[in-house]
């Protein structure tokens, strides 16, 4: 069981499509030396080389992440006056212009898609003088 078991070598072809491919690949080395026509363009081998630099480059710069939101934030109107003023007339009537819905009544802000990158809050504010400074530091409008 020891015999080692020798197998016969690869015998190359000398004839054939297959012969004819490596005689032609043999002869074209022989003619052509590749390091003598390494760089035909000098405008390419310089724009590779640019390309290249400014690739690594990249690679020292860490990319920062867009923070910014994708959707604006809503524009906030306070509307305010003395009672039975029309405030909450109002505001249902400027709902019902921007998404032809009615709004039987009021509790709290109401958001409502004014245009396709903007949304705009209505605030109903009382007559309190603390409630209009309140209101006063958030409100756009």
């Amino acid at each position: 069981m020891d015999t080692k078991q020798t197998h016969k070598a690869h015998r190359v072809r000398k004839a054939g499509a297959s012969a004819k491919k490596k005689q032609q690949k043999t002869k074209n080395a022989e003619k052509n030396n590749p390091k003598a026509f390494a760089m035909q363009s000098a405008q390419r081998a310089d724009r590779m080389a640019r390309r290249k630099a400014e690739l690594d480059e990249k690679k020292f710069h860490v990319p920062m992440a867009d923070r910014t939101p994708k959707v604006a934030p809503p524009i906030v109107v306070a509307v305010a006056g003395p009672p039975q003023s029309g405030k909450s007339t109002l505001i249902k009537s400027l709902v019902r212009r921007y998404t032809k819905h009615t709004l039987s009544e009021i509790r709290g802000p109401v958001t409502v898609v004014s245009g396709k990158h903007q949304r705009l809050t209505f605030m109903e504010c009382s007559n309190d003088i603390s409630a209009m400074t309140d209101l006063a530091k958030v409100a756009d409008l």
